[in-house]
């Protein structure tokens, strides 16, 4: 399946081949061969239903970057504190607009509107499960640092539970052959029972445990995801497990000297800002790298390459 007017909905939707001619555009773009025209005429529109920084502002910069115009909708300011319905807001952005990017707290949110509208949809974040863009940058990020995306052991460390960023990296890495995959976290933010099925049904290697002391010196990849506070259905299990992890350099402590620290950000009290100025500090690099691989995949999808 080629890319032209493809929806992007979930990172399991994408093959090594895809990826692959993704990333080798993206390598082109970060050179900076690229025509700042290539998309004239056409407009992106962005409905962001919940906060957003990087996701948001890397789109629309990578959209400008190409010469495409970007329509923000804002949920907040728009017609929906009216009590319009999100078919008749989908269906008015289809109209609008060449290409429609979604985030919504609501998992689903996002095939939903690819149900509806006849331009191509972009899962920007929705739910507890997907956010394949950003499992596209990380992936990327460590093709570029470690030259390879396979035989890596990879930690993702925090809340496994309701991070839809880790999820999505975790779906997206294990597709690369023999990667070992260490889910740590505190019990109560442990991989739901849906996501341990699909892993176990696609054969990937993993392992749970609590104690990042017990894998460091393993790891080549540490994922770092922060306790998605605004996801918790009761304030007081976020409570319970607030403060209760963090990474800083005596955490790491014991790793091997590739070791690299990822982290999709925002990050709140999880990461130690002590980690930025060492060698391991890959996470400002993942941002640096959202940006032309947003403007790879939009040029792709409009079928302007």
């Amino acid at each position: 399946m080629g890319w032209k007017n493809r929806d992007v909905i979930s990172i399991e939707d994408f093959s090594i081949e895809d990826l692959d001619m993704l990333f080798k555009l993206t390598d082109e773009y970060l050179e900076g061969k690229y025509s700042n025209d290539l998309l004239k005429g056409y407009i992106i529109g962005n409905i962001f239903l919940e906060p957003s920084t990087r996701t948001r502002i890397s789109f629309e910069v990578a959209a400008k970057k190409l010469g495409a115009e970007v329509i923000n909708f804002i949920g907040e300011y728009s017609s929906i504190k009216k009590g319009e319905s999100l078919f008749d807001t989908f269906k008015m952005m289809d109209i609008y607009t060449d290409l429609i990017i979604v985030r919504s707290p609501i998992e689903g949110t996002a095939r939903y509107a690819s149900d509806i509208c006849k331009k191509p949809v972009i899962n920007a974040g929705d739910g507890m499960l997907n956010h394949p863009t950003q499992a596209m940058i990380d992936l990327y990020t460590i093709k570029k640092i470690h030259g390879r995306l396979s035989d890596l052991k990879v930690g993702i460390y925090g809340d496994l539970r309701y991070g839809r960023a880790a999820n999505s990296f975790i779906l997206g890495i294990t597709k690369y052959p023999n990667n070992v995959i260490y889910a740590i976290s505190p019990p109560q933010l442990k991989l739901r029972d849906e996501m341990k099925e699909k892993l176990k049904e696609i054969g990937a290697n993993f392992y749970e445990t609590s104690n990042l002391n017990e894998v460091i010196s393993y790891l080549d990849v540490l994922y770092v995801t922060r306790i998605q506070k605004e996801r918790f259905p009761d304030p007081a299990e976020y409570e319970k497990v607030r403060g209760s992890y963090k990474i800083d350099l005596k955490s790491l402590e014991g790793s091997k000297p590739e070791l690299i620290v990822l982290h999709p950000l925002p990050r709140v009290e999880e990461l130690s800002y002590e980690i930025d100025i060492t060698q391991r500090q890959a996470y400002f690099k993942q941002v640096s790298f959202g940006i032309p691989l947003r403007m790879a995949l939009l040029s792709l999808i409009l079928g302007k390459v």
